[in-house]
């Protein structure tokens, strides 16, 4: 019944009244548990997730208490994985995980904030110390139906925080900043706090900012930013130097985000959430220059924004020697239909069904598929679910982890 009404024009505008309602009843029921932590919110298209495990580990690492919340897991010093396929979840599960978090001596607070979140009021009640801002790019426009609403949407983040942190180098900076009561920036090309003397690598990134230099143990230019918006944070709330510096190079790695599997292979294989067109570049960028072939894995969630479908698979053609489309959360919708878009941005940018562009549309397959035609010094790209633990299709959950999924195509394909 759901499924069939959130397919109804203004749905998700009808149901706001019932969101704000719900929010202030799970506030009342747990006794708004947030009121007496330091709360620091991360939104953004991308980086969320890798951003608020830096700010956690680094604040854990200086002896400050500090509790997370996002995509990926929640909790203080042992996380529990988030199985539910949501950012920042409920108003009555957020509520009461930010009472157990809170029982747990925490002093700090790391929460993801989703442009969804917000415009449904589910963290109404929660004081936001310090709001931070890693990037905005085209996503969710199924929900939000324009960018500015998107836009508008993440902006009441800011409009509530006490101080806010925004990436210089992205152009919803200057509209954040309009809506912010005080806010610093940071980035490499602009900003009050830059990056450089950038050092890229397989294994990390190694920078400069002012007076502190930074190491990370995970990989990408977009890790930059990640670590920087940290490092302000940090900074922010007092810590040292050495404090930061230890706490970022501490974090060894973010499950489902640029995470390498390696089963004594002879060849590259790379798992991460990216989805999102500018995601995807991002994670192509920073894999190239490659000097063997690049294989990507990849397809897209049903009752999610259609128009980046034909962008993804253009994207993936452009990036990629061979491209293999399969399934991601389908749910109801056709996963033929949801490949043939994906299929058609490929065929625009060159690629050949058969040749350099199959279909396959079990996962488990495409990912055996993908393993068994790389070759020694070859890159295996499987991207869109990450850290996720289930897949969704039409008859519901089913128990799939594209680590795991790749670990045993990997062993398989050697016996």
């Amino acid at each position: 019944m759901k499924q069939f009404l959130e397919k109804l024009p203004f749905y998700n505008q009808a149901v706001l009244p019932y969101h704000y309602a719900q929010s202030i009843i799970a506030g009342f029921k747990y006794g708004h548990p947030a009121k007496n932590l330091k709360v620091i919110g991360v939104t953004g298209t991308n980086g969320k997730t890798t951003t608020s495990f830096m700010i956690w580990r680094m604040l854990n690492h200086a002896g400050r208490k500090t509790g997370l919340m996002t995509t990926v897991a929640w909790g203080v010093d042992k996380l529990e994985p988030e199985l539910g396929h949501m950012t920042t979840v409920d108003a009555f599960t957020l509520n009461q995980r930010i009472q157990e978090i809170k029982n747990q001596g925490a002093e700090f607070l790391v929460l993801e904030v989703t442009s969804h979140a917000l415009a449904e009021f589910r963290t109404l009640g929660i004081p936001i110390e310090i709001a931070v801002f890693t990037n905005l790019t085209h996503e969710h426009l199924d929900y939000h139906k324009t960018f500015a609403r998107y836009r508008a949407a993440k902006g009441k983040l800011f409009k509530r925080a006490k101080f806010s942190i925004l990436n210089a180098d992205d152009p919803a900076t200057k509209y954040y900043k309009n809506l912010s009561r005080e806010f610093t920036t940071y980035g490499i090309k602009h900003g009050d706090h830059r990056a450089t003397d950038i050092q890229l690598s397989a294994t990390g990134v190694k920078y400069s900012s002012g007076d502190i230099k930074i190491e990370t143990k995970i990989p990408g230019k977009f890790n930059v930013y990640n670590s920087l918006a940290a490092v302000i944070t940090g900074q922010k709330l007092g810590l040292t130097n050495r404090q930061i510096q230890g706490g970022i190079k501490s974090l060894d790695s973010v499950e489902g985000r640029m995470n390498i599997v390696d089963e004594g292979q002879p060849f590259t294989v790379i798992v991460d959430y990216a989805h999102a067109p500018d995601a995807l570049e991002k994670v192509f960028n920073s894999v190239t220059p490659h000097k063997g072939k690049i294989i990507s894995v990849h397809g897209g969630a049903g009752r999610r924004d259609p128009s980046t479908r034909p962008i993804r698979g253009a994207i993936l053609a452009q990036h990629s020697d061979l491209v293999i489309i399969t399934e991601d959360d389908s749910r109801d919708e056709d996963p033929e239909k949801i490949a043939a878009a994906f299929i058609k941005g490929a065929e625009k940018h060159g690629k050949i069904m058969g040749k350099d562009l199959f279909k396959e549309l079990d996962r488990k397959k495409a990912i055996q598929l993908a393993i068994d035609k790389a070759k020694p010094g070859d890159l295996v790209l499987i991207l869109g679910k990450g850290h996720e633990k289930t897949i969704l299709r039409a008859d519901g959950p089913h128990t799939f982890e594209d680590i795991k999924v790749a670990q045993d195509c990997i062993r398989r394909s050697r016996q």
